[in-house]
């Protein structure tokens, strides 16, 4: 195990026994997180309320933190300036939100055809991906933490069947980050929009399909309303990270045993994120069906061929035309191919063997 994880885990033990809170003195700290959600959301709102909980509790009151739900203070796409400018010490949101400040950013929620939560884990962990997630960030004031995962999403919700590569021409659909681009390729209008105008925008004819989260989310978002296939698998976002943004001044100012905490709390809330999202997902698709008389269609193999290719498309074209994303990318892939041969032998095999 590193030193800088012994030390997180022992630090995380000592405060939950109550033994480390005098050494956490640097004065009371009051921070504002603002988030792109709405209050307890399903999924991210309800990771954004746990991690400032966390984060309060396991500082002993040295840093306390108040959620903003979207619109509080900044709009659900203000999240990002907030934390950078200071309105806010702290933010919760998601990076494909930041494609057009930042080419790179949506690599740290997903990619089409991308990377598994665990594989993301790996990247950032082990394969050099938290590194240079901070260097994107750095310029703008802001320190990037992952803060929860709802995992894997499904393909989304559409109001037009999709029977072939035809169907998406002309299709307005709610997509953000590489998912548009890999979208738009196939003759799609990609549009971004803050989650809570998807359904709305679904109902009006605004657009005619989006993507958003797993069947939790989804669910309470109130999806099953307002359009009338829902898809799968989804290649789109195969993770589902959220991010947690603190404003690096704030960040640089804490003493070591803070920036544990912190640090800590953020990486409890990704494996507890992903549980949550698991249980519920599977629990929820059921009530769709079984409830709402959801009936998921499986995308054609032709379609699922054709967006793949799509998507590899659009990857190469950032790579080519931004430098950073092309070293994200190159750290990314390298994590990628050898994950293609591994997951073939053991997740997929035992996946295919268990369930027929």
């Amino acid at each position: 195990m590193s030193r800088s994880l012994t030390r997180r885990f022992a630090m995380s033990a000592a405060l939950s026994l109550g033994l480390a809170a005098p050494a956490l003195a640097q004065g009371r700290q009051q921070w504002r997180m603002v988030t792109s959600w709405g209050r307890d959301q399903p999924g991210p709102g309800t990771s954004a309320r746990r991690l400032a909980e966390r984060i309060t509790k396991l500082s002993g009151g040295a840093i306390e933190v108040k959620v903003f739900a979207a619109g509080d203070i900044v709009p659900a796409l203000g999240v990002f300036d907030a934390v950078g400018n200071g309105t806010a010490q702290m933010g919760h949101s998601a990076s494909f939100f930041w494609a057009g400040k930042i080419a790179a950013a949506p690599i740290f929620t997903s990619l089409p055809f991308g990377l598994t939560p665990v594989e993301h884990s790996a990247f950032l962990l082990h394969g050099g991906g938290q590194g240079l997630w901070d260097g994107l960030y750095r310029p703008y004031n802001v320190k990037p933490f992952t803060g929860g995962n709802t995992g894997p999403s499904l393909g989304g919700w559409f109001n037009r069947p999709i029977n072939g590569v035809d169907d998406f021409k002309g299709l307005k659909i709610r997509v953000p980050g590489l998912g548009g681009e890999m979208f738009r390729r196939l003759g799609a209008l990609p549009v971004l929009t803050a989650p809570s105008e998807i359904v709305a925008n679904l109902r009006s004819g605004v657009i005619d399909a989006a993507e958003f989260l797993g069947p939790w989310a989804d669910l309470a978002q109130g999806f099953h309303q307002a359009a009338h296939y829902y898809l799968w698998p989804g290649v789109t976002k195969p993770n589902g990270s959220s991010e947690a943004l603190i404003a690096l001044d704030v960040w640089q100012a804490l003493n070591g045993d803070l920036k544990a905490v912190v640090e800590a709390a953020c990486e409890a809330e990704s494996h507890v994120g992903l549980a949550e999202a698991e249980w519920w997902n599977a629990r929820t698709l059921e009530v769709m069906v079984r409830q709402y008389g959801v009936q998921p269609t499986a995308l054609p193999d032709a379609v699922l061929l054709a967006l793949r290719a799509a998507a590899d498309e659009a990857i190469e074209s950032l790579a080519s035309r931004d430098q950073a994303a092309r070293l994200v990318l190159e750290a990314y892939h390298a994590v990628r191919q050898p994950a293609l041969a591994w997951s073939r032998a053991s997740l997929q095999a035992f996946l295919r063997a268990r369930n027929g």
